[in-house]
């Protein structure tokens, strides 16, 4: 599986909402703005801009455009860093402010059903594309998960 592909399995609807939910000053915050705006092929990064470029955005994940789709992921993820500080204490995973130790092996923190647990306790709390989309995009990296996580319906809990 590749990240363009967690996009994809979350639908065009999340990721509308994943891209109107980054935030500008954290992308100028972590100095990532210049890279993203270059990335992205925008000429200015705001809320309007990043609105209107949704199709455009998502057409190019559906290349796939891995280099954007990693790209976008930061940009995204760094805007939500609050959510990304509780889930990792809630699972009990070291971190300074969302970001993992360099040479930090994480995989033991994440134990059989870890996605579910996460998902029922924060569910509500943030927005369900950004919750799914962080539960996948550590599946990803960390755990070379093949196929996207999709929280479990309500009737069938």
């Amino acid at each position: 599986m590749q990240i363009s592909d967690v996009y994809l399995g979350l639908g065009q609807d999340a990721f509308g909402q994943l891209i109107r939910g980054i935030s500008i000053g954290k992308l100028r915050t972590y100095q990532i703005y210049e890279g993203f705006k270059v990335r992205a092929h925008l000429h200015k990064v705001n809320t309007e801009a990043l609105r209107k470029s949704v199709p455009r955005f998502w057409a190019r994940i559906s290349e796939p455009d891995e280099d954007f789709a990693k790209d976008l992921a930061q940009a995204v993820l760094v805007s939500h860093l609050e959510m990304i500080s509780a889930v990792l204490d809630f699972l009990g995973v070291p971190h300074e402010n969302g970001f993992f130790a360099k040479d930090m092996d994480a995989k033991p923190y994440f134990t059989e059903g870890w996605e579910n647990r996460v998902y029922r306790k924060f569910q509500g709390v943030y927005p369900e594309a950004i919750l799914s989309f962080y539960i996948n995009h550590l599946r990803w990296e960390l755990l070379g998960a093949t196929e996207v996580y999709r929280p479990a319906s309500p009737s069938a809990a």
